[in-house]
């Protein structure tokens, strides 16, 4: 289909070709052909990504010296702090942090702000938020004897609605923590408008968008959303683990922060960061402007990337609305007897590319290997883990099997996960 409303397809030829790119795309070397659904857990490895990291972690050098070997690796931790600010973020100023994992740069920046922002009575975050999220702003509401609000979460959508956001806020909220997207529903926040709102009632409040889930699928626009902190996560957006990225405005670095005495506020880093992880980023950067340039022509880094972003989102809501409704041959998931789907909502504008779907008669770790056995990798987000428990609830839901293809994944591939989703529902 045509209309941006239901996706546009890459074509079979482009859409293989980048499948190419990935790392045992279609199949484990131990476990053999199997389907991957399960990229909001993580996502399949870009080929060069991996092999770039590798061969940077060869060298013994120091990335500090300023000649040689580690001269030449310095410039992956600059060029790659410059990429990923200015390419991935949007950014035109602002810092990066970077840590082991997302969630410690989360940590580390919502620390800075509720420690350093001497004003305020509250702090305000959702019932959907990552762990991660939701748990820095709660705990420092604890040591600074602040109120903790948590808004509630729209039971039809899987999402916030902004007005009920905006009764949370007041003129004494020093932060306000909302995620770009659910990684449970998938449904797309609208950041700039909640910025927007929140600054007509408090124009001091700092406010943090959680970008994990939703980079990967959404070129993220820190200056057109307004906000002082976001962060990805490289392990979930066809990266390597170990690392965490973060943007933080210039006015959160200019607050109190753990740094070395005698280097510039803007510099986060404490000891000497890795190049192997920018150097892995930088590739993932390539691939996305790579498809960007494939559409348009342009020299501008940030403009092929919006632009491979844009297509990524449009071939993924391609392939949300084919495993929602199917084909003539295939019934999608809407059609199959004793499939549910949960928080659905038709427009898929707001969605990124995730159900979070079960099958009636059937226990959702049971499920889990049941698809397991036809060769496809999803997972269950249960009330039973700290991670799912606070979100599923919120939704009214005790559980979903989550379904989270990726923008290299094809016609073919989404009608396997529904010709085996009919089978085991009709053997319940």
């Amino acid at each position: 289909m045509n209309d941006e409303k239901y996706g546009v397809l890459f074509s079979d030829e482009y859409q293989k070709s980048l499948k190419d790119q990935f790392c045992y795309a279609d199949a484990d070397p131990e476990h053999g052909e199997r389907l991957f659904f399960e990229n909001s857990g993580g996502s399949l490895r870009l080929k060069r990504a991996v092999e770039i990291k590798a061969a940077v972690e060869e060298f013994p050098d120091c990335p500090e010296r300023v000649r040689g070997r580690g001269y030449e690796l310095s410039h992956y931790v600059s060029g790659g702090t410059k990429d990923i600010l200015e390419t991935v973020f949007g950014a035109k100023s602002g810092s990066l942090i970077s840590e082991l994992s997302a969630s410690q740069t989360m940590f580390n920046a919502v620390g800075t702000i509720m420690l350093g922002a001497g004003w305020g009575t509250n702090a305000v975050t959702s019932s959907l938020e990552h762990p991660s999220a939701h748990d820095a702003v709660e705990h420092y509401c604890q040591r600074t004897g602040r109120e903790f609000r948590v808004v509630p979460a729209n039971k039809e959508t899987g999402g916030l609605d902004v007005d009920t956001i905006m009764e949370y806020v007041d003129k004494d909220t020093v932060l306000l923590s909302i995620m770009a997207a659910s990684n449970i529903s998938g449904n797309i926040m609208d950041i700039k408008e909640i910025v927007r709102r929140a600054k007509e009632i408090n124009p001091e409040i700092y406010i943090v968008s959680d970008a994990v889930q939703h980079a990967p699928h959404c070129a993220i626009d820190v200056e057109d959303w307004g906000v002082d902190v976001s962060n990805f996560a490289p392990y979930k957006f066809f990266g390597v683990r170990g690392c965490g990225f973060c943007y933080v405005s210039d006015r959160v670095s200019a607050l109190p922060h753990h740094k070395l005495t005698h280097k510039d506020n803007s510099i986060w880093q404490l000891g000497t960061p890795t190049p192997g992880n920018f150097a892995a980023m930088m590739a993932v950067i390539d691939y996305v402007c790579e498809i960007g340039a494939h559409f348009i022509e342009s020299t501008n880094r940030r403009e092929l990337y919006v632009e491979g972003m844009r297509r990524i989102h449009l071939q993924e809501r391609a392939l949300l609305y084919r495993l929602l409704e199917g084909t003539d041959e295939v019934p999608g998931l809407r059609h199959i007897d004793k499939a549910e789907v949960y928080v659905d909502m038709e427009d898929l504008t707001y969605k990124d590319l995730i159900v979070a779907m079960g099958i009636k008669g059937i226990e959702f770790s049971d499920l889990s290997q049941k698809y397991l056995e036809h060769g496809i990798t999803v997972f269950e987000r249960l009330n039973t883990s700290p991670y799912s428990k606070r979100i599923v609830e919120s939704l009214g839901l005790e559980g979903a099997i989550r379904v989270s293809p990726l923008h290299c994944h094809g016609r073919d591939d989404i009608d396997k996960f529904l010709i085996a989703t009919k089978e085991i529902a009709d053997n319940v």
